[in-house]
């Protein structure tokens, strides 16, 4: 499809330079042309003048004289056909070869795009067939045992309700993140205070926190920044969650904020299971789920909240930094513009 896309486009900026140098070219013969025939007239007149002066003179001479004008306006004017279709014809060429290298590069980003959404429809599909194949067959199993009994039946509703409370966490996240990746005309933003934001987040993950008997410490500067209440608040919740949710119960979530220069700082530091190296460059990508040992507790999720934080730290003109060691920790490092 891009590959038709960009043929056509190419076709279109070869048209419209053609088109420019063609009518150049044809105003700068009909000019040049002008100026050799009235060129060809002055030398014509002149000669005939000399003749004149030179006393009888024979009008056969005149004739060929004519004739040797008009030939030689004829050569020139091929001469300059010839040049212009030559110049046209480097043109054509050259500018077919950029104009292809340049459909390219225009077609480029649509091309990643469509690729992303396409890639992003298609783990979207798989990660909503899963529990949908599970309930499905677990009722097909159900219905086939003659000898079901009503504990069978609760347990088979009580994991259906598990896996659908699944899929409304994951539909969740997907309206989250085509919420935050609207342009940020679509989100108002006003002066607030950073520390009472991250404290809101700190009082949300509380319960997930105690569960694991994991310490929340926060040491907090007043900073304000101009943002979204509401997309900061999900933004340190997406964090702390994942730092509860990765870290081994009885241990302890840092919390720390800074002013360097003109910037507020955040960081979040965790002493969980840490990511591997070669996962780190893929920590935002959408569905990404970076180690196996992440994957397999019962508290991994879909791979879409740091997608959903690093959106929300873009549309707040932000940074967000990971460094991780494997198997000793996570830390999470923010950094705002401040007010």
């Amino acid at each position: 499809m891009f590959q038709n896309a960009r043929v056509t486009l190419t076709a279109w900026y070869l048209l419209i330079i053609m088109v420019i140098s063609l009518s150049f070219s044809i105003v700068l013969y009909r000019g040049m042309v002008k100026e050799v025939e009235r060129f060809a007239r002055m030398q014509q007149v002149r000669m005939e003048r000399r003749v004149f002066d030179n006393g009888p003179f024979d009008p056969a001479f005149i004739q060929t004289i004519e004739i040797q004008d008009v030939d030689l306006v004829r050569e020139i004017k091929m001469r300059i056909l010839t040049i212009l279709f030559i110049i046209n014809g480097s043109i054509f060429f050259i500018a077919g070869g950029f104009g292809y290298v340049l459909a390219g590069k225009t077609l480029n980003p649509i091309k990643q795009m469509m690729d992303e959404q396409n890639r992003f429809i298609s783990d979207a599909s798989h990660e909503f067939r899963t529990p949908l194949t599970f309930l499905k067959t677990a009722m097909e199993v159900h219905l086939r045992n003659k000898k079901a009994v009503l504990k069978d039946a609760n347990l088979l509703i009580s994991e259906s309700i598990e896996e659908v409370n699944r899929l409304q966490a994951l539909s969740e996240e997907l309206l989250q993140l085509t919420q935050y990746e609207k342009p940020n005309g679509h989100m108002k933003q006003e002066t607030i205070s950073l520390s009472e934001v991250v404290k809101q987040a700190i009082k949300k993950v509380e319960p997930l926190a105690k569960k694991k008997n994991i310490i929340i410490s926060s040491r907090l500067l007043d900073i304000h920044i101009k943002g979204n209440i509401y997309a900061l608040l999900d933004l340190f919740v997406v964090i702390l969650d994942n730092a509860i949710k990765y870290s081994p119960s009885k241990s302890r979530v840092d919390i720390h904020s800074k002013q360097k220069d003109k910037y507020s700082v955040i960081s979040i530091q965790d002493s969980g299971i840490g990511i591997k190296k070669k996962d780190l460059p893929h920590i935002f990508d959408r569905f990404y789920r970076a180690d196996t040992a992440r994957t397999k507790t019962n508290e991994g999720g879909y791979g879409l909240g740091l997608s959903i934080a690093k959106k929300i730290i873009d549309c707040h003109q932000g940074s967000i930094h990971i460094e991780s060691t494997f198997a000793k920790g996570t830390k999470v490092v923010m950094q705002f513009v401040t007010v």
